[in-house]
């Protein structure tokens, strides 16, 4: 950079290292006098006061969408380096508070139940704390009352640790994703919608005993995919590389050549559970522009 961070105004602070970075790059690729500070564990961006008004009009863009191609190739055609205070926050605090930062209290929540429950199992209460949260044997309004829960609990259960780690995985990317642009409310309608849906089709298709978060993970997925389609100004993306993956898995679920048994009615269920939702949301262009 051209010039010392002293001389420069503090413009806004964020909690991830590479967007301060990548930002702070730019800013220097329009001639904007830019450094990157660690203060109280959040990336601090400096600018020239003297250009803080457009700095903070880039910004306003910037955030709309970082990873537009621009700002990718400003960082790759920059010749300087941004400087940054030392002495921040170890690599693993970084990785934690980019951890807490995309995702908000009801995705995490439902993930560290997820693993609680899934904890508790290898310490030896498996049959225990199945028996307590498995669905229905027999679906009768005297049972809902009795035990409500059940309704959603067999999404707690994962039976192995590539499983939980699979579907927690998703969960936090793009649950994390519905609740920081659509709000907490959203993504609890959508994990109740397909919670219900695909844990009730999956009894009638096999009975009581099935587990996993999977019919959830294949509506964040379904959500996600139908709002990138008909909502881009979201900014809720997947690639259709990544689509295609999850929808070849489930058609191979469906087909039977897995070594493992899938609970194949749930992730299709909650598919549609996702798409449909998001359909709802987003079908009415006026009705999403406004918000």
């Amino acid at each position: 950079m051209t010039g010392s961070s002293h001389s420069l105004q503090p413009l806004v602070s964020v909690h991830q290292h590479n967007i301060a970075l990548l930002f702070s790059n730019y800013l220097i690729s329009q001639n904007i006098e830019s450094a990157v500070q660690i203060e109280d564990e959040q990336f601090v961006i400096l600018c020239s006061p003297e250009r803080y008004e457009q700095a903070r009009e880039i910004f306003n863009e910037f955030i709309e969408n970082p990873h537009d191609v621009k700002y990718q190739q400003a960082a790759w055609q920059s010749s300087e380096t941004t400087n940054i205070v030392q002495n921040g926050p170890s690599f693993f605090s970084t990785i934690k508070q980019q951890f807490l930062a995309h995702a908000g209290v009801v995705t995490l929540s439902i993930f560290a139940l997820c693993w609680l429950i899934y904890l508790g199992s290898i310490l030896g209460w498996q049959m225990t704390i199945f028996n307590e949260i498995h669905f229905f044997n027999k679906l009768s309004v005297a049972h809902f009352f009795e035990n409500p829960f059940r309704l959603i609990g067999p999404v707690f259960f994962h039976f192995s640790l590539l499983h939980i780690a699979f579907n927690t995985m998703w969960w936090w990317q793009l649950g994390g994703s519905i609740e920081k642009v659509m709000g907490k409310a959203e993504l609890i309608q959508l994990f109740l919608l397909s919670a219900i849906v695909s844990n009730l089709g999956q009894f009638i298709v096999s009975g009581p005993n099935f587990g996993g978060l999977s019919g959830v993970v294949y509506a964040v997925v379904g959500y996600v995919w139908w709002a990138g389609w008909l909502a881009p100004e979201k900014g809720l993306v997947l690639s259709k590389a990544i689509i295609g993956l999850l929808l070849f898995w489930l058609l191979l679920g469906f087909v039977d050549v897995l070594p493992v048994k899938m609970a194949n009615t749930a992730h299709l269920l909650g598919l549609i559970s996702g798409c449909f939702l998001a359909w709802l949301r987003f079908a009415n262009p006026a009705k999403h522009i406004e918000k």
